[in-house]
């Protein structure tokens, strides 16, 4: 048998619109609390998927991307602690340098007797060595052959390897490619400090020979480096619509490669820079670089040697700007790299 339809019954009173649109509450639940400004968080579109808040710039405000617009702005920007300490230890150096040119608190090839091993004093801030001369002007002195040494043999590097390593990424699985880095990884095969001893032995010992020396041995790297990059950017949509369209080589290398690695270059540099000042000191150290009269924070080392037990400030003070310089250079390349590559921009 079919039951029978069921029929409203013409008395019973009609219920409302708000009690008809309203859901059937279940037992056991709590009522919804209206929300302040009518709406509900938990609502749904008309396809069922949850409603997305986003932005008026088209950002998610939840979002925890520490890139994103609610980062802080030191990483918006870009700084970070190495690169921060790192411009703050290369700017004392710097500083010093400068300021030698103006001024020092004596002649640093003046002699005096009677002032000789004296230790730190209001005259002389850092005490005298053996032959009476101050220590703090010899310091300020050391820091000039520190940044020219530096300077030129990245110069002589960047010179040489970057228009190399671009030519073997250009002409990659090419001959010239291959000969190009083949003959990179035969001078890898020296190190930097036995090549400049060669050199010092051919040439004689001096600060010219050390430099040229340290920018040989530093010319592998900004290859390997300029090479890499090239063929990242070599890759790319326009510099293939360049090659399309007939654009030489130079003009590709000159419009697109170059600015697109100038940043891979530059912490290159950097680091280079802190090789070569240790490699200096290494060589004045040895008798191999700077020579007398010149001053040399590495000549400073060894003329302290002797001096350990009763004077150790005379090497503490180049030990410490050495330091200073190397860890400087290496964390000022450490933080161009984290602030150029935006995969480890937010790391900090």
């Amino acid at each position: 048998m079919t039951p029978e339809p069921q029929h409203p019954d013409p008395a019973a009173p009609e219920p409302s619109a708000a009690a008809r649109t309203a859901p059937a509450a279940t037992a056991g639940s709590a009522p919804r609390s209206p929300i302040p400004n009518g709406n509900d968080p938990r609502s749904t579109d008309q396809h069922g998927a949850d409603q997305h808040r986003t932005a008026p710039d088209g950002t998610d405000p939840d979002s925890t991307d520490p890139t994103g617009p609610a980062a802080p702005a030191r990483q918006r920007v870009g700084w970070n602690a190495s690169l921060v300490i790192g411009v703050v230890l290369v700017g004392i150096v710097v500083l010093m340098a400068l300021v030698s040119y103006l001024w020092t608190p004596y002649d640093p090839t003046q002699a005096v007797p009677d002032d000789r091993l004296q230790g730190m004093t209001g005259d002389h801030w850092f005490g005298t060595d053996r032959y009476g001369r101050d220590t703090f002007t010899w310091i300020m002195y050391g820091s000039r052959i520190t940044l020219l040494v530096g300077i030129v043999s990245v110069a002589i590097a960047m010179l040489i390897g970057v228009p190399l390593g671009i030519i073997a990424g250009m002409t990659n699985s090419g001959i010239l490619s291959g000969l190009i880095m083949r003959g990179n990884d035969l001078l890898l095969a020296f190190p930097a400090l036995l090549l400049a001893i060669v050199f010092s032995a051919v040439y004689g010992p001096g600060t010219g020979p050390a430099m040229v020396a340290l920018g040989i041995a530093s010319i592998p790297g900004f290859a390997r480096v300029a090479r890499s990059g090239t063929m990242q950017v070599m890759s790319t949509e326009y510099v293939m619509a360049a090659r399309a369209a007939n654009r030489r080589a130079p003009a590709i290398a000159a419009r697109h490669v170059l600015p697109n690695i100038a940043g891979m270059v530059v912490v290159q540099g950097s680091v280079a820079f802190a090789l070569a000042v240790l490699a200096e000191a290494g060589l004045s150290f040895l008798g191999l670089g700077t020579q007398a009269p010149t001053p040399s924070w590495g000549r400073m080392l060894q003329e302290s040697q002797q001096f350990l037990g009763t004077r150790p400030e005379l090497a503490l003070f180049p030990g410490l700007f050495i330091a200073i310089a190397v860890l400087g250079f290496n964390l000022l390349g450490d933080g161009l790299r984290d602030r150029m590559d935006p995969k480890l921009r937010g790391r900090e």
